[in-house]
């Protein structure tokens, strides 16, 4: 018995650079048990007589001989050294006949591709099919589990062959399916290979369910085969199957006239067949077609074997499989052979015939259009599968073994084609293993030459499967990538598996081998790049003939980051001097075109750098025109100041993003270009590059380390065009601004030397250019500082520019006209100072604890884009960052309103105020400091129109609502709230299933609501008294377009229709209530039969009226003590204790019909319940009909004594002998009395002596009571005089 252990060794064959490599992948070493009947010298033949299959996959070899196999699976292995490799271990091993005198004659390795949708193209299992000598075929898993077994002919299986799904590479090309060939000596039977695929993944399952269960009654599905029996051949001994093919019409007319002679007819369609090769003898090869739709699939029954135990994976535990019983076990029916279904006869189409020649094995190529046979003359002839002639025969290969390398043209090797991309092309080559010789050679085809000859070992075994992955098709194999090998040679003496690779370039013909050693060249210039080696790129480069491939090599060159501008220069110049050596007939003009531009531009790359290193700077000649700027300076000063230290806050960036990082050489050549005339020309690229490219240029003038007239010298002498060298030094001004703060002085000056010098180039500013119209170059300059939303660098820039036109026209004429270009800079310069107060004051960081959000940059562009009112949003969004009060801000306007001595701003703030109030009435106050306070009257007075108290508060108001909207809950104040209980998280929770808020937060949106209700109701009411305001925008501006602010908007609405805002109204206070006080009522129901129709009302009015009022009471006894007192407790203005909620019962029940005197005594009984007597004495002011009132308190004072003399827990002897002193009819009364009805029995007798003096006051002396209210006060004053 053959066992079997593997290991991992490096091993890497020495080649020349053309030809194929050969990489090591695992060692194999193996040690064997010699029998008593083989000797030694067969130690190293023994593979020559086993049956070997490796998957396509390289991760399971197999190795049969006889009845004895062994499985080696792919695993991670830690060698002594501690690295990690991947190893073939013995997974299983063990015998596989089953019965008597069979053994194992063929064996493939089958991967399954898995079904997952996260599948990258690996495996899900391996399937081992087997085939014996007795006609029965097995299939196997990884670990030896027999799946199924059939036995599709009698005679002894010679091979089994697999075809896969292939993606068609042209368009036309048939689409072939996956099949499973197996090969008999006069038979070939084929299943399809998506039966097949279902099928095994069916009994692994049921194999795993039965294990699991413990059971072995398994129902395996039937197998679909085709069976041909192979006819007018002597002998076969290999086959391969081509798949289906059509034939042209020529070829369809030529085959019926030669077979059926001159009346021959044609269908109108060639029929699909199905091409089969056999090879053997008699002929030597036989071409067989099997038209598609001739035979019908046959249907078996397949006999599945499964482990009733799973714990060994020998086949010595076989005798409990299903249909693998032993001998003593088995039934005498079951000993019989299933039924072998008969084959249908197929005639050989036509062959080459050769007498004495026998075929010994066939190898199809990937394309299925060639095929390598060897035979016993030791000869290896290569067929056109297509036209069935032999085109090419190698001699001197005896026991010769096949096996085929496709190789697919590199991505964009063909992508320079001027015309559309041309597809990838394929090149297959032959690799023969000749043991005899102990040589692989791999040979092109059809007839290349051999590109590669390695010296192996004589006793190799070349190991080709031919095909990929079983259960794929188009549609699941998009982006996989499947990684499989094509030929692999496995020494048995070393243990060593090593896979061919060839390169592509090898197919090219001769003619077109100079490009493909350029094409090496390139590649290994690539790899030296990466090693950083750059000395030795000049030979490699120099080295590459063809002008295409140099070009693309320079350009890789000077792309590389790690490559010094020396380097890049003395290379560049030796490749131009060489081809300048060359004939100007031979040299490529683009090339030689290429070379001149990028010397160029290195040049001037490293004049640049040349002129920042420098120690000298030139001094500045045009500070004449910079009179005055001094005082606009220091005008400035303390806003540049304020606005430096609110944008030097620390922020986190990267190395290689700052402005202060070094520009490579790659970078500068990637934004410059020479065009045709000699002239460089700036490409505009992402903005950071950009950027780069500007600092890189200009900021070592500006900030006065450089020399900047020899800068620009230098860059005017190269050809740049004035206005992208404004750009890019505007561009670098702009976005270094906290570089230009620190010192304004030495930049500014600066700025206008640089600006002087490129508006005096040639083509900056027109020779022609009237001062009364608006100059191209200067307009410019205004573009990029009105669109920066760097609002510092962008005033200070256009001050300069301001400067330097004035000068420009002054120097023009003796006197300073009146011109355009002045009137726009005028404009220019005071809306950037606007924009500059505006930007810092948005920069002020909001308080902690606050919502926050990102700061608003804001600059002329965006706020003329914003419409009117984009200012006052802009000023809304930072008054909700702040968290700023609206008293506050109140405040704050007021003050500049009492600076500016405007006499009427009352009336700004009283509507405005109320407007504001309802969204913001639950913020908390936020103290302001000083400064900031200042800060925002300032920008208000730069802004007197857009800014004015109505349009502020009315963007207020509106911002507040859009954020509320973003989140209910977060904006919404909740007030603190006694009621707790399992309650309230039931009302929360059915809150957030309905309305998607909290109850609280429910509660004070309800509060806001009838606040915002109430005011548009007086806003209605007051329309017609009040003017409609003027909406003005200061006069720079005037030139604002965009979307109507929300005051327009505003103003083209339609009045509001008051009756239906007061239902609404109406609405919101009674849901408000019954949130607030937990009550339980549909609020549709408290409407009358006049609305019914729109709120389908029913009338439950005064009942929740009274349990309004009620709540409210409860509500306000937090600590009755404190009410008892000399005074009442102040109560607060907001939540369910505030002071109006009396009031607003009293309007609710005017306008739900209710007599809102019963409304009144109500409330007073419920103050006196409360033991809040003193309350309850100012509400009794207000009550009309006393009688009532009177007979109500009557009860209540009798409920009060009666608890002080018959229910109080410490009852006096003096109270018991005035109740016995009592008159019997009060007596009896009193007992009448239940005190538990008092929410508040124990109150001081004074309070119920109080009580009973008004009760007598109010009585008339007429009313039936007024006798028993006269008892009372005996009682109470007799028992008030007892304690």
């Amino acid at each position: 018995m053959l066992e079997f252990c593997l290991f991992c060794a490096s091993l890497f064959l020495s080649i020349v650079p053309v030809c194929p490599i050969i990489d090591s992948l695992s060692h194999i070493h193996y040690f064997t048990k010699q029998t008593e009947e083989e000797g030694a010298g067969q130690s190293i033949t023994w593979m020559q007589d086993c049956v070997v299959s490796l998957s396509p996959c390289s991760d399971l070899l197999v190795v049969a001989r006889e009845q004895k196999a062994v499985f080696l699976s792919a695993k991670w292995r830690t060698d002594d050294s501690g690295r990690e490799e991947m190893t073939l271990a013995v997974s299983w091993s063990g015998t596989l006949s089953t019965e008597e005198g069979e053994c194992v004659s063929s064996v493939i390795c089958v991967p399954l591709a898995s079904q997952k949708r996260s599948s990258t193209g690996r495996p899900d299992w391996t399937c081992v099919v087997v085939g014996f000598s007795s006609g029965y075929v097995r299939f196997y898993t990884e670990n030896g589990v027999l799946l199924l077994a059939q036995l599709l002919n009698e005679d002894p299986v010679l091979r089994l062959k697999c075809r896969t799904y292939e993606i068609p590479r042209h368009p036309g090309v048939t689409e072939q399916h996956e099949e499973l060939s197996i090969l008999y000596p006069s038979a070939l039977v084929t299943i399809d290979g998506f039966s097949l695929f279902q099928s095994l993944r069916a009994c692994r399952n049921q194999v795993a369910r039965a294990a699991a269960a413990g059971s072995d009654a398994i129902q395996p599905p039937p197998l679909a085969y085709k069976k041909w029996g192979l006819q007018d051949m002597d002998t076969i001994v290999d086959h391969s199957s081509v798949g289906i093919m059509t034939l042209c019409v020529f070829d369809q007319m030529k085959n019926a006239s030669i077979l059926g002679g001159f009346h021959a007819s044609v269908k109108g369609s060639p029929p699909a067949m199905s091409q089969y090769i056999a090879v053997g003898g008699g002929p030597y090869t036989g071409f067989y077609y099997a038209v598609e739709g001739s035979s019908q699939p046959l249907l078996s029954h397949v006999a599945l074997a499964v482990a009733s135990k799973l714990t060994s994976a020998l086949f010595s535990a076989a005798s409990g499989w299903l249909g693998w019983k032993n001998k003593n076990e088995e039934d005498p029916a079951q000993k019989q052979k299933p039924k072998v279904e008969p084959a249908t006869p197929l005639a050989v189409r036509f062959g080459l015939p050769d007498s004495r020649r026998h075929g010994e094995s066939i190898c199809l190529s990937p394309c299925n259009t060639l095929a390598g046979v060897t035979d016993d003359f030791g000869r290896v002839t290569l067929l056109d599968l297509a036209r069935g002639i032999a085109i090419r025969m190698w001699k001197g290969y005896r026991d010769a073994q096949l096996g085929w390398v496709q190789v697919s043209e590199g991505r964009g090797e063909r992508e320079s084609s001027p015309s559309a991309p041309l597809p990838r092309r394929h090149a297959q080559f032959l690799v023969i293993y000749a043991p005899r010789r102990g040589i692989l050679e791999v040979w092109g085809t059809q007839q290349g030459p051999r590109v590669g000859a390695f010296t192996v070992g004589k006793h190799c075994r070349l190991l080709y499967a031919g095909y990929r992955l079983m259960g794929v098709n188009s549609v699941t194999s998009q982006g996989w990538q499947l990684h499989t090998q094509q030929v692999c040679l496995l020494d048995p003496t070393t243990g060593a598996l090593r896979t061919v690779t060839v390169p592509f370039h090898l197919a090219l013909s001769d003619k077109k081998s100079e490009r493909a050693k350029d094409m090496h060249l390139l590649k290994k210039l690539t790899t030296i790049l990466r090693s950083r080696d750059v000395d030795e790129a000049k030979s490699v480069l120099l080295d590459i003939k063809h002008p295409a491939i140099k070009k693309q090599a320079l350009e890789s060159l000077l792309s590389n980051k790690n490559a010094p501008v020396s380097c890049l220069t003395n290379i560049t110049r030796a490749l131009h001097d060489s081809l300048k050596e060359r004939d100007p007939e031979a040299v490529d003009e683009a090339l030689l075109q290429l070379c001149s531009s990028q010397l160029k531009l290195l040049q001037l790359y490293t004049d640049i750098q040349q002129l920042h290193s420098a120690a000298d700077t030139d001094t500045s000649s045009e500070l004449d025109s910079l009179e005055g700027i001094e005082e606009d300076l220091s005008r400035l000063g303390p806003t540049l100041q304020r606005y430096a230290q609110l944008t030097s806050r620390p922020s986190v960036s990267f190395a290689q993003d700052s402005p202060d990082s070094p520009l490579p050489a790659r970078a500068f050549l990637s934004q410059l270009e020479c065009t045709e005339d000699g002239e460089v020309r700036v490409v505009r690229g992402a903005d950071t590059e950009w950027n780069q490219l500007g600092s890189f240029l200009f900021w070592g003038c500006l900030s006065g380390e450089s020399p900047l007239r020899r800068v620009c010298d230098t860059l005017q002498q190269t050809g740049v065009s004035p206005q992208q060298l404004l750009s890019l030094l505007l561009s670098v001004w702009l976005h270094r601004e906290k570089d230009v703060l620190k010192k304004p002085e030495e930049t500014v000056r600066n700025l206008h030397t640089l600006l002087i010098t490129l508006s005096n180039m040639k083509g900056a500013v027109e020779e022609s250019w009237d001062p009364q119209s608006v100059s191209p170059w200067w307009q410019q300059v205004r573009t990029a500082c009105v669109q920066s939303h760097s609002a510092a660098a962008a005033l200070l820039a256009a001050l300069v520019a301001h400067y330097a036109v004035k000068a420009s026209i002054t120097s023009r004429s003796e006197w300073e006209a009146v011109s355009l270009e002045l009137e726009q800079w005028a404009v220019c310069v005071r809306q950037l100072e606007d924009v500059l107060v505006l930007q810092t004051l948005l920069w002020v960081p909001p308080p902690q604890g606050t919502a926050g959000g990102a700061t608003a940059q804001c600059s002329v562009k965006t706020l003329l884009e914003g419409g009117r009112g984009g200012i006052a949003d802009s000023i809304a969004k930072w008054v909700f960052r702040q968290d700023l009060a609206p008293e506050r801000l109140k405040e704050i306007l007021q003050r500049r309103e009492e600076k500016e001595g405007d006499d009427n701003s009352e009336h700004h703030f009283r509507l405005a105020g109320c407007l504001f109030l309802a969204p913001l009435n639950t913020l908390k106050s936020n103290p302001l400091s000083a400064a900031v306070a200042e800060l925002l009257v300032a920008v208000c007075r730069r802004f007197p129109d857009s800014l004015s108290p109505d349009l502020l508060f009315a963007h207020c108001c509106w911002e507040y609502v859009v954020q509320w909207n973003k989140d209910p809950e977060v904006q919404i104040h909740t007030f603190s709230s006694d009621r707790q209980g399992q309650s309230e998280t039931d009302r929360n929770r059915l809150c957030r299933r309905d309305v998607g808020m909290g109850d609280k937060a429910m509660t004070s949106f309800l509060g806001s609501c009838v606040q915002l209700l109430q005011i548009l109701m007086e806003a209605d009411s007051g329309v017609e008294e009040v003017p409609p305001p003027e909406l003005c925008v200061e006069e720079v501006w005037c030139g604002a377009e965009g979307p109507a602010s929300i005051a327009e908007l505003a103003l083209e609405q339609r009045g509001v229709h008051y009756p239906l805002v007061q239902h609404h109204c109406l609405l919101a206070s009674l849901l408000y209530a019954a949130m607030t006080f937990s009550l339980r009522v549909k609020p549709l129901s408290l409407f009358d039969s006049k609305v019914r129709s729109g709120m389908h009302v029913s009338t439950f009015k005064l009942r929740y009226l009274l349990r309004v009022l009620t709540g409210w009471v409860q509500a306000i006894d937090d600590n009755p003590s404190s009410a008892t007192g000399p005074g009442s407790p102040p109560l607060p203005s907001t939540g369910p204790r505030a002071d109006w909620w009396p009031s607003m019962c009293l309007e609710l029940g005017s306008l739900l019909q209710v007599n809102p005197d019963i409304l009144r005594r109500h409330l007073v009984c419920e103050l006196y319940s409360q033991g809040l007597d003193l309350r309850a004495e100012e509400a009794m002011l207000e009550v009309e009909d006393k009688d009532v009132l009177g007979s109500q308190l009557l009860v209540l004072t009798g409920q009060r004594l009666s608890y002080s003399l018959l229910h109080s827990q410490s009852q006096t002897q003096p109270a018991m002998e005035l109740l016995a002193r009592l008159p019997p009819t009060l007596c009896t009364w009193l007992k009448a009395m239940d005190p538990s009805e008092l929410r508040c029995p124990m109150v001081p007798l004074s309070q119920s002596s109080r009580l009973v003096s008004r009760l007598i006051e109010i009585l008339p002396e007429n009313h039936g009571q007024y006798s028993l209210a006269l008892h009372l006060l005996e009682a109470v004053e007799a028992l008030t005089t007892e304690d």
